[in-house]
């Protein structure tokens, strides 16, 4: 009878993670950045919460072709519903398309908001990067900053060009292209400082490349208007010590959750959708508010 009894609990148990629902998601995170954990730590809550199968991939090479290879490859295995950042949609619009025509549900997220709709995906969850440059560049003005340099660490991502091109409709920029590896950040910030001694601002569009310019800067002994994107504890204490004026906080947990949220959803109840797509910033952390998020930095902002 005990045997009949854990047998009929097995066999359940199968039948549980047999018919449970899978999401997948794929960003073009490196694995340098201390962004993308926090992201995939919010797919991982959102399918915990709803009991669902979840992967996490992306593409340490940057290759963009990897990345559209990894979605053919995703798509392939039939997902419930597949959530995929977009910071090339050039290269991965077509295999964007193709998996929806397979019956795919996806939702972009992070980068590609104005590329999202078009490609077929249902919505997009992220912040308009455009604005958020906008609004750092107005800030950054408004606290001094007249000639700047855009440090970029990922040249081919639309998104992050925007913030720079943002930022540079207040603030004159030019852009700087850094690659995401610490030392190289540090070595090509460098460069550029000592290239544009009349530059007295620097925007940072990533939490790693914030941290290796301000070791640029300490190194050369330049002070300048320093501000950033994204959150990470040193990012905390560079604002707390008043060497960062400013992070502006895209919310990535929200952009890692709701995608799998929603597709829930939509799978459950009829194609349920929001009415719009999901803002997840911006919002400015500084000296004022720091002490309160800082603690989550890295690890759910």
């Amino acid at each position: 009878m005990k045997k009949l009894i854990l047998s009929i609990a097995a066999l359940a148990l199968f039948a549980t993670s047999a018919f449970a629902e899978r999401y997948v998601m794929i960003t073009h995170g490196e694995g340098k950045d201390p962004f993308w954990p926090v992201v995939q730590k919010g797919g991982e809550d959102a399918a915990r919460a709803i009991g669902a199968d979840f992967e996490y991939i992306y593409n340490p090479s940057a290759d963009m072709a990897d990345m559209a290879s990894s979605i053919q490859a995703a798509a392939a295995t039939q997902p419930d519903g597949m959530v995929i950042s977009l910071p090339d949609p050039d290269a991965l619009g077509p295999a964007i398309k193709a998996a929806v025509a397979a019956g795919v549900p996806v939702i972009t997220m992070n980068s590609g908001l104005e590329s999202s709709a078009k490609l077929g995906a249902l919505m997009h969850v992220g912040q308009p990067e455009l604005l958020a440059g906008q609004k750092a560049g107005e800030r950054a003005k408004s606290e001094g900053a007249s000639k700047a340099l855009c440090m970029i660490q990922e040249a081919y991502n639309t998104a992050l060009v925007d913030r720079c091109e943002g930022y540079g409709s207040a603030v004159p920029m030019k852009m700087t292209d850094t690659t995401s590896d610490p030392a190289t950040i540090q070595t090509r910030a460098t460069a550029a400082l000592q290239a544009n001694k009349d530059v007295d601002a620097i925007l940072s569009v990533g939490p790693h490349v914030c941290e290796a310019v301000d070791k640029a800067l300490a190194d050369l002994g330049m002070k300048v208007h320093h501000s950033c994107f994204d959150l990470s504890p040193a990012v905390m204490d560079l604002i707390g010590s008043g060497r960062v004026s400013f992070t502006i906080d895209q919310q990535q947990r929200l952009q890692g959750y709701m995608p799998v949220i929603v597709l829930h959803l939509y799978n459950n109840s009829a194609g349920l959708l929001p009415g719009a797509n999901i803002p997840s910033g911006p919002g400015f952390v500084d000296k004022s508010n720091a002490s309160s998020v800082a603690a989550l930095a890295g690890i759910d902002r």
